[in-house]
């Protein structure tokens, strides 16, 4: 490594540079997709199932998406009929 490296920094190649641009687009593009608009779908699709095996109220079903840290959680809470 030379001084003037130490200086002026080491220079990255184009390719390297493009790659991670690329990279950040990637990243971008995938948490917008990720969004909570597929929750409601979801619920819907849960009340469907769970309904063949329990009577259920579909207010009794509630769907989230939280972030933690570099995680994305789904959180679903079923409420079921006493009884069973």
């Amino acid at each position: 490594m030379s001084w003037l490296s130490l200086i002026f920094g080491e220079k990255k190649s184009t390719a390297s540079v493009a790659k991670e641009r690329l990279q950040l687009i990637i990243a971008h593009e995938r948490a917008g997709l990720s969004g909570p608009e597929f929750l409601p779908d979801l619920q819907k699709d849960l009340v469907a199932v769970i309904s063949k095996y329990f009577p259920v109220n579909p207010d009794d079903i509630k769907v989230g998406l939280e972030k933690q840290g570099n995680y994305e959680v789904l959180e679903v809470n079923i409420v079921l009929p006493e009884g069973r």
